[in-house]
């Protein structure tokens, strides 16, 4: 469906439900005979690209008890007249272009129990009215992705009902209040990427029903509460990246609890790898940017349900070819640090038994030698980053086995031979960087087909020959060609006859 809603369908006295969802080609404003609908209890519109304004006069609505325009297009500030829809249980306008603050008539929602605004451009402080004395029945609060600042009201921690609350990237400020521990039903909370800074309170650990903790990137700094060890006893997920902690150590409650996320980048951490009591319940592990040292088979043994782990930025060093990935892993970021050792061969990373559901590969400045493996059919790398090594050889034609690839680097290394003209296959290609090596040869016209790049590098080769002459190969800069043998053509020189 495409086009605009009709002001006719405003004349529906008798409707109660309208959903109109999911239709990216149906555009324009909410008619304002909308404010009509006298019956309706449930509005959604959510997942188009309707504009303009949230109009006042859906307030009218008197009956309405779930209101939702999620993932459109709106704009200005929320409309102060909703604060009349007082049967209202969830509102949800997540995902727009709104600005200002928390209308004040929000304080009239009484039976609300889920309230998203994340994804806006909301301001101001969070007011008081949002918690337990005004609106006692809330089970979700997700502020997250706005432009709230000033500190978190105590109010807020005084709603028993609570399951989740989302309050991250934002630039509140202040301390995480002790008061946190009245939120006794809390399952999530998410404070991550704002300017929260003192101690981690003592009463967190009180939350028994919380499973997922997230501060990471704030300003928090040390010591963590002794009472982590046996509190929250529910917790599967914990982040405290980026904080200003110097932990040293994992500590051992992390260590011995059967988790399924830790999340400790930047947390000071050194010596070797940590093993853990409980390794098969792992689904993700962010160790990066911390001072590890020596190899990472410990840390790996019997992690049969591992799909994310992240130990960039360290000072590992390992040979490849020792290293044995669980066969659930989809993503591997080891990038920045002293790895060894080759990509291809029968025990390499990317061997046939280990690669069936990587996705994301990224081994980049490293110490690693051979050359780039052949790739077979079905395979579901989406980006592969293997730039600042040693690797030397030709690009296989086999790499226009990876159907769904969006980034390949290979860029700084010592590869040489032409670019193949199987690469024009890979239909989804975004960034192409093989600058920095030895290639030979033409650019081949084939790379055509990728419609979709938006970054290329050819710089620092030994190319020749005409630029294919088309989008996006002549509008990308001169700099993508530089230092190369004779490349000609836009955004270079004119090509002589001869070439």
């Amino acid at each position: 469906m495409k086009g605009t809603l009709s002001p006719s369908l405003g004349n529906l006295n008798f409707l109660e439900v309208m959903v109109i969802s999911g239709f990216k080609q149906i555009t324009g404003p909410i008619p304002e005979s909308f404010s009509n609908l006298a019956h309706l209890t449930q509005l959604a519109l959510e997942d188009n690209s309707l504009v303009g304004n949230i109009p006042p006069g859906l307030g009218q609505l008197s009956s309405l008890q779930s209101l939702s325009l999620s993932g459109n297009r709106f704009r200005g500030q929320i409309p102060p007249t909703l604060g009349h829809l007082t049967n209202l249980v969830q509102i949800n306008l997540k995902r727009n272009f709104l600005t200002g603050s928390i209308p004040p008539t929000f304080q009239n929602f009484h039976a609300l129990q889920y309230l998203d605004l994340s994804f806006n451009m909301l301001s101001g402080l969070i007011p008081d009215f949002i918690g337990g004395r005004y609106l006692p029945n809330l089970t979700l609060i997700d502020l997250s992705n706005n432009q709230f600042s000033g500190q978190m009201p105590i109010s807020l921690f005084s709603l028993p009902k609570l399951l989740d609350l989302s309050l991250n990237q934002n630039q509140l400020t202040g301390i995480i209040p002790v008061q946190v521990e009245g939120l006794k039903s809390l399952t999530s909370l998410s404070l991550s990427s704002n300017r929260l800074t003192g101690h981690i309170p003592i009463s967190i650990s009180r939350l028994h029903n919380l499973w997922y903790l997230n501060l990471s990137a704030n300003g928090l700094s040390d010591p963590l509460p002794s009472t982590l060890a046996t509190g929250i006893p529910s917790l599967l997920s914990i982040d405290l990246s980026y904080n200003k902690l110097s932990l040293g150590k994992v500590p051992d409650w992390i260590r011995s609890r059967q988790l399924r996320d830790v999340h400790l980048a930047g947390c000071q951490l050194s010596g070797t790898l940590p093993s853990f009591a409980k390794p098969d319940s792992f689904n993700s592990i962010d160790l990066s940017h911390n001072h590890f040292t020596g190899g990472i088979s410990n840390l790996l043994a019997n992690m049969s349900s591992l799909q994310n782990l992240n130990l960039s930025n360290n000072q590992l060093k390992a040979d490849l070819s020792e290293i044995k990935l669980p066969d659930t892993l989809s993503s591997l970021d080891v990038h920045a640090n002293q790895l060894t050792g080759s990509l291809s061969g029968s025990t390499g990373i990317l061997n046939d038994r280990v690669s069936r559901f990587l996705e994301v590969v990224d081994v980049s400045n490293n110490q690693i030698s051979g050359g780039i493996p052949e790739f077979r059919e079905g395979l579901r790398l989406k980006m592969l980053d293997v730039g600042s090594n040693k690797i030397a050889g030709p690009i296989p034609n086999s790499v226009s086995n990876l159907a769904q690839l969006e980034r390949f680097d290979i860029s700084r290394n010592q590869i040489t031979g032409t670019i193949p003209t199987s690469l024009g296959l890979l239909l989804k290609l975004q960034w192409l960087d093989v600058s920095i090596n030895g290639l030979t040869g033409k650019i081949p016209n084939s790379l055509l087909g990728i419609e979709r790049l938006k970054h290329a590098s050819f710089r620092a080769n030994r190319l020749c020959g005409e630029i294919p002459q088309g989008r996006p190969f002549n509008i990308f800069p001169a700099a993508a060609y530089l230092h190369n043998l004779c490349l000609c053509g836009k955004p270079m020189p004119p090509c002589r006859q001869s070439q």
